[in-house]
């Protein structure tokens, strides 16, 4: 398995991008389309513990999908806000590029960077 991964939706053109970055590093490195195929529960659990977030903070706010499940919701508990990323993996903040045991969400994409320095 390669040590650098990146969780991306082809929609996304930040995603995208970040893909490319990945490219011009030269460096192997393994796509996981999180839309195609979501991610579990540990899966998620772990890459919040990576990324130094909470699940809340790992959402896109602006997605009708937030809106409609009404997250926003200051008593939902951290294990709801995960099943919610598990269940409508839209809603996950993207891209995220794990390099060994960091994490990071590459936006902007050249955020990424930081991982090879």
């Amino acid at each position: 398995m390669s040590a650098v991964r990146i969780y991306h939706n082809p929609r996304c053109s930040k995603s995208r991008q970040a893909l490319a970055l990945l490219e011009e590093q030269g460096e192997a490195f393994e796509v996981v389309n999180y839309i195609a195929e979501p991610l579990d529960n540990a899966t998620i659990s772990d890459l919040l513990v990576s990324l130094g977030l909470s699940a809340r903070e790992l959402m896109r706010k602006g997605e009708d999908t937030y809106k409609e499940l009404n997250l926003d919701n200051a008593e939902l508990s951290e294990a709801q806000l995960v099943q919610a990323l598990a269940d409508y993996p839209r809603l996950i903040e993207r891209p995220i590029v794990v390099k060994d045991n960091r994490a990071i969400i590459a936006r902007p994409p050249e955020k990424l960077l930081e991982l090879f320095s």
